[in-house]
């Protein structure tokens, strides 16, 4: 039961891979692909190790780290000169590189994957009774306008034979919240991964935030606050485990 239409599939994992430029007849020639994927010189050596490693990822449609950090820096110059600063002010000498490593953290998520996360957190336990994790802090950045939305995450499941790591529930929460996000996506999300995590008998996220899109411009409402939630399986077809749940959260 998802209070907003706007809550979508769990789409699956991005990374940060972009195609670059066919390599030129040069390069072709000078390297071969060996079968384990990675290339290799024919020849004379033509680079160091990582150099073939490098080449051999951007062949394969995976652009280094470093390259994104070089091109998010140019853009956020480009941005800060737009504005109308002068980029080579003092206090701005650095700022580009800055906002380019923190736009990095701010969408880490992309990078991640649930199996990866999960580390096999995953237990056998005959415990059929609700559990909850309330009051996780979480913060994204609306897709948007790319300012932050940030607020607190309450998961609750009901296990069927299995139990996941109770930090595993704050990191599913992260993962996603690092990323470009709406609320009503990232509440489905969440529970998605939940589902795939443990099979649970049923799953149920509520999320509260603030969003900065209505405090800091547009309608400028700073009391403002929503809340959106996505109840699935016994949550959705049992009304009193939902309200259990309501209840249980809401308590201080």
């Amino acid at each position: 039961m998802c209070f907003s239409s706007l809550c979508a599939n769990s789409s699956s994992h991005n990374s940060r891979n972009f195609l670059p430029p066919p390599p030129t007849s040069s390069q072709n020639m000078s390297r071969i692909e060996n079968e384990s994927g990675f290339l290799s010189s024919d020849a004379a050596s033509v680079g160091s190790e990582d150099d073939l490693k490098v080449d051999a990822q951007k062949r394969n449609g995976v652009i280094p780290k470093e390259d994104h950090l070089k091109s998010m820096r140019n853009a956020y110059e480009s941005i800060i000169q737009h504005v109308g600063e002068d980029i080579n002010r003092q206090g701005l000498l650095k700022t580009p590189e800055r906002a380019a490593k923190a736009m990095m953290a701010f969408t880490k998520g992309y990078d991640e994957q649930l199996d990866e996360l999960l580390n096999e957190a995953v237990f056998d336990e005959d415990h059929d009774e609700m559990v909850i994790v309330k009051d996780i802090e979480m913060f994204s950045l609306c897709e948007h306008h790319l300012v932050p939305f940030m607020g607190k995450v309450h998961i609750g499941y009901i296990p069927n034979k299995k139990v996941l790591g109770l930090s595993k529930l704050a990191r599913i929460v992260e993962m996603f919240s690092r990323r470009l996000q709406v609320q009503e996506r990232l509440t489905k999300q969440i529970a998605t991964a939940m589902v795939q995590a443990v099979q649970p008998s049923g799953v149920a996220v509520v999320i509260e935030a603030s969003h900065m899109c209505m405090v800091m411009r547009g309608v400028q409402k700073i009391n403002a606050s929503t809340t959106t939630s996505c109840m699935l399986g016994v949550f959705r077809d049992d009304p009193k485990t939902r309200e259990e749940f309501l209840n249980l959260i809401n308590k201080r």
